[in-house]
């Protein structure tokens, strides 16, 4: 599959928690990050591809530091209002595009992330990028399609994966040296498709440790 060209996220920030679906989808993995992660105020965490901070904002309170990391500055600037309008001193942000050759800066006890990997190219450079800004034990927790036929997008722009199948995704984080690999379902997407039967979208969560 090829992606007709890379999706301007930027142009969208501004009417992103709009949709209420994407608002509940969030809100769902933030309740099963909580519910299988072990969160302390010690922990320094990334949310990655984090969007206007719709998953940052949920698990802040958690946790000691959170930093959104997101290649769109348009969608920074919409957590950042959130955060100054709510006067939290926890959460940071950094503008960084891997594909452009950005890096992230610092190190992590955690690194959180939810409907992002299918819009990345090389997933095993970023699960190598993940492995070096954890802390030894340090843990990722991605949330992420299941292997879909593309109905879930509709117009497939930016989107270079349609979904993932657990056990080779598992694989490949054993590959690149995770350990301790667990997987279960975050929440289920359900959409009504005109013309169509009702569609169900399982969203796959998985856990890996750095060894």
């Amino acid at each position: 599959m090829k992606p007709e060209a890379r999706k301007d996220f930027d142009k969208e920030a501004a009417q992103w928690d709009a949709n209420p679906g994407r608002v509940k989808l969030a809100s769902d993995v933030a309740a099963a990050m909580i519910r299988e992660l072990a969160l302390t105020k010690n922990m320094e965490v990334i949310d990655f591809g984090c969007g206007t901070g719709l998953l940052t904002l949920k698990l802040q309170p958690f946790v000691k530091t959170i930093t959104g990391v997101d290649n769109s500055q348009g969608m920074l600037d919409m957590l950042q209002n959130k955060v100054a309008v709510q006067g939290l001193g926890n959460v940071r942000t950094q503008h960084v595009d891997l594909e452009k050759g950005g890096r992230v800066e610092g190190v992590y006890d955690l690194i959180v992330s939810s409907m992002v990997l299918h819009h990345v190219p090389d997933t095993v450079a970023l699960f190598k990028e993940w492995f070096k800004l954890l802390r030894p034990n340090g843990q990722i927790c991605f949330a992420d399609l299941e292997t879909e036929d593309g109905s879930f997008h509709g117009d497939n722009t930016g989107v270079h994966h349609l979904g993932f199948d657990r056990e080779k995704i598992k694989q490949l984080l054993r590959e690149t040296g995770y350990s301790d690999i667990r997987d279960t379902t975050a929440t289920t997407v359900i959409r009504e498709a005109q013309g169509q039967a009702t569609l169900e979208f399982p969203i796959l969560m998985i856990v890996a440790t750095r060894g």
